[in-house]
């Protein structure tokens, strides 16, 4: 069916040209109400390098740069510890009179081996000298007592005097305590055995509190006043000054043992 050229329903407004009924259906490729039309992007003017960012007259974005490696980035992780309490490192420094406490034991139990020594080899204050200490010594069954009078003599001297000046003190106060292991136990022999009482005059409450006296100092270190101020054993003993209370006593025991033979007990 067609219409009339003279029809004016069939005339576009302000033309005068007639319009077929047929440009108005859609075309074979029409998708639909639902068809989008796809707006394409901005690439500006030709020659031009500016982007869609100049629309919205906003700066154009930096480019990502990687870091260099030890100038912006930690090489490795960073442990954050808690603050320091300045109050409280002050208060761990602060140990009031205890190492002048340390002082007068490690000085004044220095001093009396010292003293000791002396009154065995140069038989001062009372004392038999060498000679007698070699007769007790051989006395009392021990093996190559020439030799072992110079020893115990020696190490009475020369632990008292590294006592006293707080040098090498665990090892000082442990070949003193070897001493006086060694010496308990000739004590108790003496006798048989037969007589383990405390209290002087027959008991050995002497030796046994010399004996503690050095295993303490052994334990507790120098203190600040002494040579050994600077060295770990004075600041914090631990490990190395436990091993110095078993060497002290070992060696006593293994001496007695060696040397004598005997059972102390028995």
């Amino acid at each position: 069916m067609t219409s009339s050229s003279d029809d004016p329903r069939w005339q576009r407004p302000g033309s005068p040209s007639l319009v077929d009924p047929e440009d108005d259906l859609p075309s074979a490729t029409y998708g639909g109400d639902f068809e989008t039309t796809a707006i394409p992007p901005y690439q500006g003017s030709p020659g031009s390098s500016s982007s869609g960012m100049d629309l919205l007259h906003e700066p154009e974005p930096l480019p990502y740069v990687q870091p260099a490696a030890g100038r912006y980035m930690s090489t490795g992780p960073v442990e954050i510890g808690p603050p320091i309490d300045d109050e409280r490192v002050r208060a761990a420094g602060r140990r009031g009179t205890q190492d002048l406490g340390l002082l007068l034991l490690r000085a004044g139990f220095g001093a009396l081996l010292i003293v000791h020594g002396l009154h065995k080899i140069f038989g001062w204050w009372g004392g038999n000298g060498l000679s007698g200490l070699r007769d007790s010594l051989t006395e009392m069954g021990y093996q190559h007592a020439d030799i072992l009078t110079y020893v115990a003599a020696g190490t009475q001297i020369t632990a008292g005097v590294l006592l006293v000046l707080g040098l090498f003190t665990p090892l000082a106060a442990a070949a003193a305590l070897a001493y006086l292991v060694n010496a308990l136990l000739a004590a108790v022999a003496s006798d048989g055995g037969r007589n383990l009482a405390f209290f002087l005059p027959a008991g050995h409450e002497y030796l046994l509190i010399l004996i503690v006296l050095a295993a303490s100092i052994v334990l507790t270190g120098p203190g600040r006043y002494g040579f050994d101020a600077g060295r770990g054993w004075a600041r914090r003993p631990f490990i190395g000054s436990f091993l110095a209370l078993l060497l002290g006593i070992g060696v006593g025991v293994g001496i007695w043992f060696l040397l004598n033979g005997a059972n102390p007990l028995a």
